[in-house]
This record gives structure tokens, sequence and C-alpha cells, in this order.
């Protein structure tokens, strides 16, 4: 009787369990369902882009989207962005722009892709408006586009010159008892400062000096543009901090006026031919982009890869990294699908792992045999992130991005003290040969396993040379000249033959069709999105997570954060990894 009442309760608590799952499953359905109608774009609509909102490659969506009819749960990547607004442009529905022109979390060369974007919209005689409470550099360099720029009366604008902060924990690490024990090849290569210094070397501060000039040239040429003044002038006001309100902002003819929010939806309201109590037919970005019919469907297919995030060994354990597992196979699907006639690679990051970079530029040079292969950067291509381009047909950037790094490190710490004098713990043990338990972090490192280990990193950056020796069709020697880890701005990048071109993706997507010579033909963008399934219960999503940290941390602290978990990071392998997470004011 007991066996039968056990069975019983274990066969009731199966079908509870089953009920609940299939009632969810049910849910997910109908909210999917509910949720398939387009949003209705009405007539004399206006487009609504926040400039505040952090643009990544691909969408985000959060995994709420599917149960709720909000929108703004889901925010399309930046290429996603320039279609869109070229879209709008020919939408006649769309009668102008408002520019939500906020802090600008967004990178300089993301920034200058969206600008591009707004420029072509102007010319085609729709209005763009632009208004912020408080605006930052960034966020007025894609708003002063507009044909007003407005800021609140009591608001901020920041006209002060640019500023690259870094972090620097040598002295925590001497608190802590800590020896970072550190190689690096290249003498530019100051990836490892933050743990070996307590200020910037003077290569580093050579070279950051050059890039941020570089890009706050470029932010001031852009300015003067629009805004008919010298850039000379330009550089004065914020030498003398002659801005420091909005009002200082108008008189210096950087801004239109100073308005009020009110104010702001009064004047749409005229360019519409509105009457005062009739409603402004607002469609935010995020809206339009459920709205869709912004990709062709037919024609040849061109792929589209993404590669976002540190470039990590295997499998990716999360979103926002590129996994040389993960992203082999996505290189080998689209070089051994015949029906795919051109790769386009889109990349965005500082670097990672030597071995991973390796391993998918190997990759891509299978796929170059083959086919096509250009090459697209976004905000920032350096080291590894170069590594992985360096071989492709041709390569895409802005004068913006930041590229090069061409070097290599490698970090093996000794927490001998750090476990005796701060734990208490201490190790012992045996070994079959000298250097069996080499790289252990638990004891310093003797001469001959420094050496060893020297020599693994001067190899590496012997073979990255090479790579982009052969990919770029230069010396060995002339790399060599303008490599050592060095950093540049793709404004000299180009120069000096790291990259051919400027432009944003939709240009590198246009040269791959004209190399595969079609001319009607649609993308197929990889990693394709994860179902609502894959994003709930899948173990790579970490979005929520990250997103309750900075909202915990708040933005400042959550940098730092980030830092902190980068250069844990270092210590896994040998690493061709951008000097450092530069904040750029």
């Amino acid at each position: 009787m007991g066996g039968f009442f056990k069975m019983f309760f274990a066969s009731l608590l199966a079908l509870i369990i089953f009920s609940v799952i299939g009632f969810f499953l049910f849910l997910v359905l109908i909210a999917g369902l509910a949720k398939s109608d387009a949003p209705l774009v009405e007539k004399n609509s206006v487009l609504v882009i926040n400039i505040g909102q952090s643009f990544q490659e691909q969408k985000q969506e959060s995994p709420l989207a599917t149960f709720s009819s909000n929108d703004e749960l889901s925010v399309p990547g930046v290429y996603d962005v320039v279609r869109l607004i070229q879209k709008a442009t020919k939408d006649e529905k769309i009668k102008g722009i408002y520019l939500q022109s906020g802090i600008n979390p967004n990178g300089f060369a993301t920034s200058e892709e969206i600008r591009n974007a707004l420029l072509a919209f102007k010319r085609s005689g729709k209005f763009i408006i632009a208004y912020s409470e408080m605006m930052n550099q960034k966020s007025y360099h894609i708003a002063n586009v507009a044909n007003k720029v407005y800021v609140n009366p009591k608001g901020f604008f920041d006209w002060a010159g640019f500023s690259s902060e870094l972090l620097f924990l040598k002295g925590t690490l001497e608190k802590l008892d800590i020896e970072p024990q550190i190689f690096y090849a290249g003498k530019f290569k100051s990836a490892t400062e933050p743990l070996r210094t307590d200020k910037m070397t003077p290569e580093n501060r050579l070279q950051t000096s050059v890039w941020l000039g570089d890009l706050y040239a470029h932010f001031l040429l852009k300015t003067s543009e629009e805004r008919k003044i010298d850039t000379a002038t330009l550089h004065q006001y914020a030498n003398e901090g002659a801005i420091k309100t909005p009002q200082d902002a108008v008189d210096k003819k950087l801004i239109d006026g100073v308005r009020y929010d009110d104010q702001i939806k009064d004047e749409i309201k005229e360019k519409l031919k509105l009457g005062k109590y009739d409603k402004i037919n607002f469609i935010s970005i995020n809206s339009y982009f459920k709205s869709g019919s912004y990709k062709k469907t037919s024609g040849e297919k061109i792929a589209l890869i993404y590669a976002e995030g540190n470039i990590v060994d295997g499998g990716g354990e999360q979103q926002g990294q590129i996994a040389s597992a993960d992203y082999i196979k996505l290189v080998r699907k689209a070089r051994l699908d015949k029906t795919i006639k051109a790769i386009v690679f889109r990349v965005n990051s500082g670097g990672g792992s030597a071995l991973a970079s390796e391993t998918i530029w190997r990759e891509l040079s299978l796929a170059k045999a083959e086919k096509p292969v250009v090459v697209s950067f976004g905000d920032v291509a350096a080291s590894g992130g170069y590594y992985i381009s360096c071989g492709a047909d041709s390569i895409f950037a802005s004068p913006t991005t930041i590229t090069g790094s061409i070097g290599v490190f490698g970090i093996i710490p000794n927490m001998e003290g750090f476990f005796k004098n701060k734990l208490g713990v201490t190790f012992d043990g045996v070994k079959t040969a000298p250097y069996a338990d080499l790289g252990a972090i638990y004891r310093p490192m003797n001469e001959n396993e420094k050496k060893f280990v020297q020599q693994s990193i001067d190899e590496i950056y012997v073979s990255f040379k090479q790579r982009v020796a052969d990919g770029r069709k230069k010396s060995v020697d002339y790399v060599d000249s303008i490599a050592q880890g060095r950093v540049w701005s793709g404004n000299r990048a180009i120069g000096i033959g790291l990259i051919d071109k400027f432009g944003g993706l939709q240009d590198a997507v246009d040269c791959a069709a004209r190399m595969a010579k079609v001319s009607d033909y649609h993308l197929r963008e990889y990693p394709e999105t994860q179902t609502i399934f894959d994003r709930l219960f899948g173990a790579k999503d970490n979005t929520l997570k990250t997103e309750m940290i900075r909202k915990e941390l708040g933005e400042d602290q959550f940098k730092i954060y980030n830092e902190m978990m980068r250069i844990k990071q270092m210590t896994n392998s040998v690493q061709t990894r951008l000097p450092f997470e530069f904040f750029i004011n």
C-alpha cells in the first residue's frame, strides 16, 4: 500500500509540473501571437530617437518583451538604427525626427554612423529637432546635424574638450601583497600598466594624447561644418571655459536656443500644422523597429557576422563575447554555404585571448580563399580585434575608430604573500619535474620560468606581426614599426595601411556586393537572435544580471567593476588586448 501511495503522489506531482509548464508555454504562445501585429505608423508622424540609449551591434531584447506590449523593451542595433533612418527618409508618414539628445553612452564610431544617417535624412528635406535637458559632447556630436538644437534653460551643456581617465591598481595589489608578474612584447603595449604603475608611462601618454587629439579634432571639424564656426574658435571656447550655461552656448551659436519641453512640442506642432490641442503622432525608434520592412528578403545572400565583446577561448558563457568555438562555426557555416556569395565581418572588440584570435583568423582566411571577406570596424577593433580582421580583402572604419594595438602580454600573479600574510594560508606539495607547477599562483616564478613565458610571448608577437604583414601586404619590418602595441585612431590608421577606407557598415556591405558581383541581394545576419526559451533557460544570457549590477552601482562605478572583471580575465591566457578600458569625457 505504501508503494501505491508513493507512486500515486509521484505521478500527481509530475502531472502538476507538466501542467504548469504547459500553461507557461501556452502563455508564451498567446503573448507571441498577441504581439505579432506590427505597430501602426500613423500619418503625419515624428520619429523619436533617444540618443541616451545604448545601441549595441545587434538588437537587445529583454526576456520580458515576449510578455509585454511595451515596444521600448526592444532596442535596435546600430545598423538597424541606420537602416530605420534610411527607411524613414522614404516613409511618407514620417515628417521629421525628434532627437532626444540626453547623455550619450555610445562610442564615437557608433555615434558617427548614426550621425551620417541623420545627415542623409536631413538632405531629404524633412526636419530634425534636437532637445535635451543635459547634453554632453558625444550627444552634441549627433545633435548638431539637426535643423534646430535646443537645451533646457536650466539644464547642462558640455563644452570642455575631451579627457581620458585611466584606472590604476598597483597600489591596491601592493596593499594586498600580490605581485602581478607581467610579460609583454611591444613598448606601447600598456595593457598591463594598471597593475605595474600608478600613472601613465611616457609611451602611453604619447599614444593617448595622439589618438584622443585625433578624436577631438574630428569632433571640432564636424561641428564647424554644421555650425559655421571655425575650429580655432571652437577650440578657444573650451580652453577658456567660455561656455558654462546653455545660454552661453546660444550666445556662441553652438545651439539655437534654450527651451522647455512644452515649447519644443509647440514648435513641432507648427511644423506639422497641428492645432494647440492636437496630439503629435510620435513613434519611437524602438517601436518603428518593430514595424519592420527595412530589410530585403530576396536576391542573393551575403552573410553579415557581428563580432562584439571580449575574445575568449572555447564556447561563450554569455552574450557579448566572441567565443572562438562559436565563431569558427559561424564563419565555417557561411564559408561552406554556396548560396552565400560574400561575408561581411563587423568587429567591435578590444581583443582578448591570443589563441582564440588565431583560430578565428584561421577560419576567416579559409573563407577569404573561397569568397570575398570584408571587415567593418565599430568603435574599437584593436589588438585581438585587429588580429582576427587583418586578413580581410578590405577593411572599413570610421576616423574615430580605435584600432591597432598590435602587441601581446601575459600575467601570472604571485599571490603567495596574499595567501600567507593576509589569509594565513600556505601551500606545499611534490612534483615529478622541475616545471610541473609552472604558472602556479601560490609561489613566485624563478628566472628560468620567467624566461620560458617571455619566449612564448615573443613568439606570439612574431606570429601576430606576420599575420598583419601577410594580410596587409606589408613587410614585417614595416609592421613592427607601426606595431609595438601602439593604439591608433582610424584617421591615422588609413595613412599607415591598417585600414583601407573610411565608411560605415553599409559601405562594407556595398563593397562585398561589388566584389561578389551581385546587385540584388539580402543579408543573413549572425549570430542569430536567441529565442525566448534560450533567454529564459539558457546559460549564456546574463543581460538581466548585468543590468541589475549596472543599476545598483551606477554608471561610473559600473565602469570600474567592468575594468576589474576585465583584469581578472587577463590572467587566464596570453592576451592580445587593448591597453585598458579608457573612460572618455
